[in-house]
């Protein structure tokens, strides 16, 4: 079940962005930047979703919003014991759609170039790579998705 996130699922949250994300530090040499979100503000803005397992506990996220004539991604984290289940790729396909009721052209996202995972995985997905940036102290890959 993926919901919108509430004040209260914010330990959760921040617990999974830690678990799914700490392994990446010793490549990126610093927390990568979904780390440091302040969830408290997206999850107040509306921006933050949440996927549950069938006992209600939190097994990914996803945080969201228009950005332009596009929906910006800003980050999808899964738990590492719940990996291998589609959650993330259902929490993706949950924000394209939401993009598209919304009537926006595309999903536009970034990524850390050290996470060459994500590299192979978006375009499998339908993502284009746009761009490629130093911003911030991180490498970026910018990928977009056309919504039909």
């Amino acid at each position: 079940m993926i919901r919108q996130a509430v004040a209260g699922d914010e330990p959760a949250i921040r617990a999974c962005a830690v678990a799914a994300f700490a392994p990446y530090i010793p490549l990126i040499g610093r927390p990568p930047a979904p780390m440091t979100e302040d969830f408290t503000a997206r999850i107040a803005a509306g921006q933050a979703y949440v996927a549950t397992d069938a006992a209600g506990d939190l097994t990914g996220f996803i945080l969201f919003w228009p950005e332009g004539d596009g929906m910006l991604l800003d980050s999808v984290a899964v738990l590492p014991r719940a990996a291998g289940r589609g959650i993330g790729g259902a929490l993706i396909r949950f924000c394209e759609d939401r993009a598209q009721k919304s009537g926006l052209c595309a999903v536009r996202l970034y990524t850390n170039a050290k996470m060459t995972g994500n590299l192979l995985l978006y375009p499998r997905l339908g993502y284009r790579q746009t761009d490629r940036r130093h911003e911030a102290g991180f490498d970026r890959v910018y990928f977009e998705k056309t919504l039909k």
